[in-house]
């Protein structure tokens, strides 16, 4: 992994990390997260049911079967509630502190009889122009998977349960394995509507850093820049997570499994291939943003140059003949008492002004002046 820049090593500090002499195991929740609302999805080749369990022990009955299970826990608001699905679910206390404790940085990590990978997924938000990121918890075992969400509203994992539910495909005749692979893949999916609308969001910006780069614009592309920072600081480690599922192997994993895991993994790195791209095209917008602007100010300086240019020599006349010295003394200009000096003296004005617009057209100097209004 290369090293970070500024910017990313301050966006790191943000993941979770406990207080100076916190016990390990210790559960921090959060004031206002959600409750748990917990769903189990059991199925075989011939039947797949999907019920709300309101009891975190209602699940143990169906751990110790043949067929697969897979619990979805949404919500982490309840101390109580995770706890005793710890109990049924015999999880180690560290295993559960990481699975509760949000944020925690992506990775996979073994424990006997049980695997637990933490990643991030990201959902578009209702104005289709942001994302919001959360954590998700897998916990597989030898029948059944644990998933564990930090927010209820919305996820990524519909398709799979469809899927489930009308026997498409061949997920009802694998294993709980291949379940966490279908649940990964449909996870890392999920980033590509999120890219689309921030490639949308990158066009619509080049097009306004052109025609009318402001104040805004500059801010566009600051809160651009950090959200595709965040997006790359939530795929990053998953990339590595998901290497290391397939590198360094396990029971619990059979390597037909294996063999899609690296279907993932060829699509995390291409989602992080976008959004490299998209990073370096937010910098450069960056660049275009100062460009526009100097490009501005030097047309409005090209105008009052002009300006100031016809008007110098009107100003030097208008100056030389207001000065008030007697007419009738010898070298004390004379013209002023000619016939028609005045209007002799705006003829030669004007047909100066008008001298000079000719030559300043005749040198193109005019051409662009229509971007000035833009």
């Amino acid at each position: 992994m290369p090293p970070l820049d500024e910017d990313e090593e301050e966006s790191y500090v943000d993941y979770f990390h406990d207080a100076p002499g916190t016990m390990p195991g210790t559960l921090a929740i959060e004031s206002n997260a959600p409750h748990p609302v917990i769903f189990l999805i059991d199925y075989c080749d011939d039947n797949a049911i999907r019920i709300k369990i309101d009891q975190p022990e209602d699940c143990a009955p169906h751990l110790d079967t043949e067929s697969v299970s897979w619990v979805d826990v949404q919500g982490l608001g309840s101390e109580d509630v995770l706890l005793r699905l710890g109990k049924v679910f015999d999880l180690h206390p560290l295993m559960l502190e990481d699975v509760v404790n949000v944020p925690q940085r992506p990775k996979v990590e073994e424990y006997p009889d049980q695997l637990l990978l933490i990643v991030r997924m990201a959902t578009l938000k209702e104005d289709g122009r942001s994302f919001t990121s959360e954590q998700v918890s897998f916990i597989l075992g030898k029948n059944h998977l644990l998933t564990v969400q930090e927010e209820p509203e919305y996820d990524c994992f519909g398709p799979v349960r469809d899927r489930i539910r009308t026997n498409r495909g061949v997920i009802r005749c694998q294993k709980v394995d291949y379940l966490a692979y279908a649940l990964i893949d449909a996870l890392i999916d999920g980033f590509f509507p999120v890219l689309e609308a921030y490639g949308e969001i990158i066009e619509d910006l080049e097009e306004e850093v052109v025609r009318n780069p402001n104040r805004q614009t500059l801010q566009k592309i600051h809160a651009l820049k950090r959200e595709l920072l965040d997006l790359r600081r939530a795929v990053w480690p998953q990339r590595d997570a998901i290497n290391s599922l397939i590198r360094d192997g396990n029971p619990l994993i059979s390597p037909e499994v294996r063999i899609y895991l690296r279907d993932c993994y060829d699509h995390i790195v291409q989602v992080l291939d976008m959004i490299e791209t998209y990073r370096e095209l937010a910098s450069s917008l960056m660049d275009i943003y100062v460009s526009s602007v100097g490009n501005k100010m030097n047309e409005v300086m090209k105008v009052l140059t002009i300006i100031s240019t016809i008007f110098i020599p009107l100003t030097f006349i208008a100056g030389v003949y207001g000065m008030n010295f007697d007419t009738d003394q010898p070298g004390n200009m004379p013209e002023l008492g000619q016939p028609y000096a005045y209007v002799i003296c705006w003829i030669v004005m004007i047909a100066i002004a008008a001298g000079l617009i000719f030559f300043f057209q005749r040198r193109g100097w005019f051409d662009n002046f229509s971007g000035i209004k833009n």
